[in-house]
């Protein structure tokens, strides 16, 4: 969509195919819906904290089919946006699927279109193990329309998606179990944060298992029975599979255009985001380069400044913030503290880990975490790690530090908000490593 629109607003003539709703997985099936959940699960918490400030709160009730209703309906409204700005802007819109009959050519509907570029941008999608039963489980995709909530869950995996929903299911009230065949969760991201998420999590009621993942799925009357990898057997009313996701590009016709694919079908593309074949060009997530929706839309923003703007403007995938909204909230910008010291050598670590002010009224044992990782050499802070309340809100910040590059005396003579979480990245002081 941000590739299409701006391309028009340059002055190219533009054409968007597209078989579903407009805002691909992030609008639809990910990022918006998903926050919206994340929100609804996080007032459990808040309403046994409001007991100790005071307020005299009755045993509170959930309505799944209310939060379902008002959450399509803000996804209606979003989808309707982006369809006038497209056509705001110009852009002709086909609704069906794309195929790709040649380096200039695409056809929807039976209708064969000819263009000077292309661009895929098709995302991925969800993929399931191969054992027994796994048709049985659900992805992502369907948790955003479950006609009723379980009342005992699995969910299977170690990455973002896996933790985000074990967290809104227990947060919903949910008897939720996370499995995961590594020895620590969110795998890729600094170490640290994924130990203290899996012990946050349990203190939560989440029941984090290591080193399991199912082997079978049986249907039961009205349950599914698991058998897992250590021949333990359980039931459950639900099982979610959060074990990956893959370019989605089977089917499109891109090998017969000659287009290069690598593993799971990602599109190869160079720093201009063009595949092998020169009028062919691949953004976001079937590129499979770093899968975020701002990530995507800079790559688009990218890709139309080099093909009509008169600027060739290669994709920047630096100290790239995210986020993860699990309970806690985990939060990042550049380096893990492994990653700093395969790059770096030597590093400077500084961590801190609290209660805060608002859980010290109350009976809650969470925790916040924060790291700083600082290049020995240079001083420059290299990396910056958060987990608890606001992690995204705090380290959206911090990463315009880590962007421009500043170093630790920097931070260390930026003065602090009183009395918030935030400040502790500007008072660390003593080395841990």
């Amino acid at each position: 969509m941000r590739a299409s629109r701006v391309s028009a607003t340059l002055g190219a003539r533009v054409a968007i195919a597209e078989s579903g709703r407009f805002g691909g997985t992030c609008v639809n099936v990910g990022c918006i819906p998903k926050k919206l959940f994340s929100y609804a699960a996080h007032f459990r918490d808040e309403l046994k904290d409001a007991a100790d400030f005071g307020w005299q709160v009755a045993e509170p009730e959930f309505d799944w089919q209310k939060l379902l209703a008002n959450k399509d309906r803000e996804i209606d409204r979003l989808n309707g946006v982006y369809e006038r700005v497209l056509t705001n802007a110009g852009v002709s819109i086909f609704r069906g699927k794309a195929l790709v009959r040649g380096k200039n050519e695409v056809e929807v509907n039976g209708k064969t279109f000819t263009a000077k570029h292309i661009l895929v941008a098709t995302g991925s999608w969800p993929q399931k193990p191969d054992i027994p039963g796994a048709e049985l489980a659900i992805t992502s995709n369907e948790a955003f329309h479950l006609a009723r909530l379980p009342r005992r869950a699995l969910v299977v995996g170690g990455g973002y998606i896996a933790v985000e929903f074990a967290s809104i299911f227990n947060g919903l009230g949910v008897e939720t179990t996370l499995a995961y065949r590594g020895t620590q969760l969110l795998r890729g991201f600094d170490a640290e944060l994924g130990t203290r998420l899996a012990e946050e999590m349990r203190r939560k009621g989440v029941a984090v298992v290591l080193n399991c993942i199912p082997v079978a799925l049986l249907k039961q009357k009205d349950s599914i029975q698991v058998e897992f990898n250590d021949n333990t057997e359980k039931t459950y009313d639900l099982v979610m599979f959060a074990t990956g996701r893959l370019p989605n590009t089977a089917g499109l016709g891109l090998e017969s255009a000659g287009v290069k694919l690598g593993a799971g079908g990602l599109v190869v593309v160079n720093e201009y985001s063009m595949s092998s074949v020169e009028s062919i060009h691949a953004i976001g997530d079937v590129t499979n380069r770093l899968n975020l929706t701002p990530v995507a839309t800079s790559e688009g923003m990218a890709l139309a400044k080099t093909l009509f703007g008169g600027k060739p403007t290669p994709v920047d995938h630096d100290d790239v913030p995210t986020a993860i909204f699990s309970n806690p909230t985990v939060a990042t910008v550049g380096l893990s503290e492994e990653r700093a010291r395969e790059r770096c050598g030597k590093v400077d670590i500084y961590k801190t880990a609290f209660r805060s002010l608002k859980q010290s009224m109350g009976h809650s044992e969470e925790r916040i975490f924060m790291k700083l990782v600082v290049d020995a050499a240079t001083q420059r802070v290299v990396g910056a790690h958060m987990l608890g309340p606001d992690a995204g809100e705090v380290i959206q910040g911090i990463a315009i530090a880590v962007k421009l590059g500043a170093t630790k005396a920097q931070f260390d003579a930026t003065l602090g908000i009183h009395p918030t979480a935030a400040e502790e990245f500007v008072t660390m002081r003593e080395k841990s490593a």
